[in-house]
């Protein structure tokens, strides 16, 4: 059986950036309905990166948190690939749910794809 412990100060820390980044890209991404021409697409971007970089560095540090009795390491390209699925998926999720129109449909596909992207970083990035 394998024993591990976690480190209760990067826990917190882990929780800290999962909602700094929450409200950092929910904060921009409210921007996104006032914005016009180029600046919705910045807006965008900047909110992907939020949310995207906040769920992978919340992650990340979780693991981090996670002492075993054993050496662990990352695969330098696989991480960046873990990293580039969060903005991805967050960006195409905001993208999809800033349209003029947001029928249900289209806010559960937003919904679907942010979810799918996040859950892939999770399995990619371990």
């Amino acid at each position: 059986m394998l024993i591990g412990s976690y480190s209760p100060s990067l826990v917190v820390i882990s929780l800290f950036v999962a909602i700094l980044a929450s409200y950092t890209a929910l904060d921009l991404s409210g921007r996104i309905a006032t914005a016009k021409g180029r600046a919705v697409y910045l807006w965008i971007t900047g909110g992907s990166m939020a949310m995207g970089v906040g769920v992978w560095s919340m992650h990340f540090i979780g693991m981090l948190a996670l002492r075993l009795p054993f050496a662990l390491g990352f695969d330098l390209g696989i991480t960046a690939l873990s990293l580039l699925i969060a903005v991805l998926s967050s960006g195409f999720a905001l993208w999809l749910v800033s349209q003029p129109r947001l029928p249900a449909w289209q806010l559960g596909l937003g919904a679907l794809i942010m979810g799918t992207g996040i859950a892939s970083m999770h399995y990619t990035g371990m």
